[in-house]
């Protein structure tokens, strides 16, 4: 594969704060002038993937910075510029209109669309009807497409399949080592699902309420219900109506812990929270590695996020 060499002014690199993952740097390589793969990523959980199955081959950076909140994310002049001088885009469509759109624009030759790897759900809020067949959440907010697919690790082993081959194409002479690589992530999120199931299979309760409705497939894939305070959207207020449906439902499903993350505000958590007498704790939806997270990488985090599920629900 014939690798342009990447001429991005060391300046406009450290203005990109691009250092958040573990197998790049933040000076000016990280952002190109190098003789490897390079991929440019949206977020954490396609970085990591990138990562993972580039190894040795691949310069990877994130266009969202450690601790950004990424569906905030708006790309600056030098992004633009770096996703022009990548060999491969890496993104999950519908979560960040502003990267969707900067791929778009760009003539690069490998655009990775996570989200076409596999298949996304309407998940609501993650609302659930009782026995009276009333449903649990209120109708009026509008659903759309849930694009939080790396919390379920099946769906997100998937993911890195099609990520694999595509990095195998664009860059045919290390498709071997892609392969393997990505054969060994699968493996390990073989191995992360059979934890899951396993961990969560008898439970007292199989309702959790969370910050925003980020776990809908986490909860599809191991038999639970997942009722958010806010919608897909983590800074979108809920209703008097929906905070009064929660308190309700946390008496009729035993539900003992309010969960809330570390990129947005707990504010609204902790205050459903007091007023219905419940725990709260952190569910980290992984869409960014700080040092407030449970764990330095994905692997670590969810598995951290199991083990307060398990707490939360009562699993023995």
């Amino acid at each position: 594969m014939n690798v342009r060499r990447r001429l991005i002014p060391a300046a406009a690199a450290a203005s990109l704060g691009l250092g958040a993952l573990t197998a790049c740097s933040s000076d000016s390589a990280a952002t190109g002038n190098t003789e490897k793969f390079d991929v440019v990523a949206s977020f954490y959980p396609m970085a990591f993937l990138a990562e993972q199955i580039g190894g040795d081959h691949a310069n990877v950076t994130s266009l969202t910075e450690p601790g950004q909140e990424p569906h905030d994310l708006e790309i600056s002049t030098q992004q633009r510029a770096q996703l022009e001088e990548a060999d491969a885009a890496l993104f999950l469509k519908g979560l960040q209109p502003a990267v969707d759109e900067a791929v778009t624009q760009t003539g690069i030759e490998t655009k990775i669309d996570a989200a076409s790897l596999t298949h996304l759900e309407d998940h609501g809020t993650g609302g659930h009807t009782h026995e009276n067949g009333e449903e649990a959440h209120s109708e009026e907010e509008e659903h759309g497409r849930d694009p939080h697919v790396w919390l379920d690790p099946v769906k997100y082993a998937e993911i890195a399949q099609g990520v694999g081959k595509a990095f195998e194409k664009a860059d045919p002479d290390h498709a071997a080592d892609y392969k393997k690589n990505t054969e060994a992530l699968v493996k390990k999120l073989n191995g992360l699902n059979s934890d899951f199931e396993n961990g969560l299979k008898d439970s007292k309760s199989k309702v959790f309420f969370t910050n925003h409705a980020a776990f809908g497939y986490l909860a599809e894939r191991y038999g639970l219900t997942q009722e958010a305070i806010s919608g897909v959207d983590p800074e979108s207020e809920p209703s008097a109506a929906r905070v009064k449906e929660l308190q309700q439902e946390a008496k009729a499903d035993g539900v003992t812990t309010v969960f809330y993350e570390t990129l947005v505000s707990d504010r609204t958590a902790k205050t459903l929270a007091r007023d219905a007498n419940l725990k709260t704790d952190v569910l980290d939806p992984l869409e960014g590695i700080t040092d407030k997270s449970r764990g330095d990488d994905y692997f670590q985090v969810m598995e951290a996020n199991l083990k307060a599920l398990r707490t939360a629900l009562g699993a023995k």
